[in-house]
């Protein structure tokens, strides 16, 4: 029978060493440091080639946006109350707006992530002013089932091409964690992505997979180094062509929040608001000083997936792990060296994990889909964000994601009233010509 014991902030769970097939580690819990730091180390895995690339993509400050991210992320868990395990990193949906504003120059690109970082922290505090309700009326199952799932399903061709760019390297990284996961037990199956990818590195650097640049770079890149600040300059354009994003950072702070909530079997609506604010404060401090627009991480939903390890105390660690590496360039370039198919074999699993979670919501609160409503919103949502559906207004394009989350948010509650208005036999004649 499991003992627990209360030190600092956290419980320790059980002896702290090991975890019992079948159970969790709380939000509320921690293992003992050793494995904390193993999982959040784990964590700085899972994000941190997303949120450099970014950076890399619109020409911020990389090393900037690492410090903001592990800031960003500790505002979010005192914000939170650590009830809320996540980690902000850089969001993907800030790239296109970012991109069409370049001619206008860094300071104004930050202007427009800290406007909508504004704007995100207001929408949080009108959340948590109107209370859950709010959230279920927008955000019902069907709707937030769709949008993680979506989510993790879009993500699959880049794991896809990053597999085949290297299919021998991936086969080593999938099979390790594959292996790790399924035949051993305790912290080792639930390390088992960070094990697959130290496997798939080796295996990499053994085999040839590594080039010779990668080696030079390494040696060449100093041990210490200080992040590059940028002041916003606001431009009205630049502001307006970002300002969207807000919509995307909304649904997946929202999808987060209770994809989390679902995988630990705790209500946690009632921190949306403080989830919201969080997130708006870490985008509106990374953009005041040249780091880009944060967002929860879906790759660390995986993560806690495949670990069943929901302690903020490894988020904690993986925010002051970021912080430093920040100062710590050669880390950064070590990272960089990580071959495509190793990435590609870890997140084969990491985002089908996240896709799957998607459908565990819809099953845990028994969506009825002979309902046509639920059925046909989930169906267009899913092919939207798994296709990549991508449209061009303007300045501003809208990807798979974003289309995918918005039209569903936007269309759903407008489908509920449509069918009830029907009637019963509306709803018969639905059914009817969907079945012919």
């Amino acid at each position: 029978m499991r003992t627990s014991k209360t030190r600092s902030t956290w419980t320790i769970h059980g002896d702290g060493r090991r975890v019992s097939p079948g159970e969790v580690v709380a939000a509320h819990e921690r293992l003992n440091w050793p494995r904390t730091i193993g999982i959040g180390m784990q964590h700085v895995v899972a994000m941190f080639g997303a949120t450099l690339l970014v950076p890399t993509l619109t020409g911020f400050p990389v090393n900037t946006t690492l410090l903001f991210s592990g800031l960003g992320t500790i505002i979010f868990l005192v914000l939170t109350r650590n009830k809320v395990p996540s980690y902000l990193g850089s969001s993907f949906a800030f790239i296109a707006p970012l991109t069409a504003s370049q001619a206008y120059g860094v300071g104004a690109q930050l202007a427009g992530v800290v406007v909508t970082g504004l704007v995100l922290i207001a929408v949080g505090f009108i959340v948590q002013a109107a209370g859950r309700k709010i959230i279920d009326a927008v955000m019902p199952p069907a709707v937030t089932g769709a949008i993680v799932a979506l989510i993790g399903f879009n993500l699959a061709p880049t794991a896809v091409d990053n597999f085949q760019a290297q299919p021998w390297i991936a086969t080593i990284t999938l099979a390790s964690i594959l292996t790790v996961t399924v035949i051993t037990r305790g912290m080792a199956s639930r390390l088992s992505i960070l094990i697959g990818v130290i496997v798939g590195w080796v295996a990499a650097a053994l085999g040839g997979g590594l080039t010779d640049d990668a080696f030079e770079t390494i040696s060449q890149t100093p041990w210490l180094g200080l992040p590059q600040f940028h002041t916003p300059e606001f431009h009205l354009s630049a502001v307006l062509v970002t300002l969207p994003v807000l919509v995307v950072l909304i649904a997946e702070n929202v999808g987060h929040v209770k994809a989390v909530g679902e995988m630990t079997a705790t209500d946690l609506d009632d921190y949306q608001g403080r989830a919201l604010i969080g997130d708006g404060i870490a985008t509106t401090l990374a953009g005041s000083f040249g780091g880009s627009g944060t967002t929860t991480y879906a790759e660390n939903i995986g993560v806690m997936a495949a670990t069943k390890v929901y302690s903020t105390a490894a988020y904690w660690v993986a925010s002051i792990f970021a912080i430093a590496l920040a100062f710590i360039p050669k880390f950064g370039a070590i990272i960089f060296t990580i071959p495509a198919g190793v990435l590609g074999g870890a997140c084969l699993v990491l985002y089908g994990l996240i896709g799957m979670l998607g459908v565990r919501i819809w099953q845990d609160n028994r969506v009825d889909f002979t309902n046509p409503v639920n059925l046909t919103a989930a169906a267009v949502a899913m092919i939207a964000g798994v296709g990549n559906l991508t449209l061009t207004f303007g300045a501003i394009e809208l990807q798979g994601i974003a289309l995918g989350s918005v039209g569903i948010i936007v269309l759903y509650p407008l489908m509920r009233f449509a069918y009830s208005s029907m009637g019963e036999g509306g709803y018969d004649g639905f059914a009817r010509a969907g079945s012919q």
